[in-house]
């Protein structure tokens, strides 16, 4: 994968990756383990995904 940085061209532009950016930051801070995806068509973000795994922390005591 490569990754090429390109600035705004517009300011319109810079305020929706701001609100993009931001989303993804909430996203990230509310994800205890899990993954976030970031779809994008035609150059743009439509849709940011947030897949969560709940652990579980129990151990099984064998039976006597």
């Amino acid at each position: 994968m490569s990754t090429v940085l390109n600035k705004p061209e517009t300011q319109a532009d810079e305020a929706l990756l701001a609100i993009v950016a931001a989303a993804i930051a909430a996203v990230q801070k509310d994800t205890g383990y899990g993954s976030i995806e970031i779809t994008v068509h035609d150059g743009r973000v439509t849709q940011i995904e947030r897949r969560e795994k709940v652990r579980f922390d129990h151990q099984i005591k064998p039976k006597k």
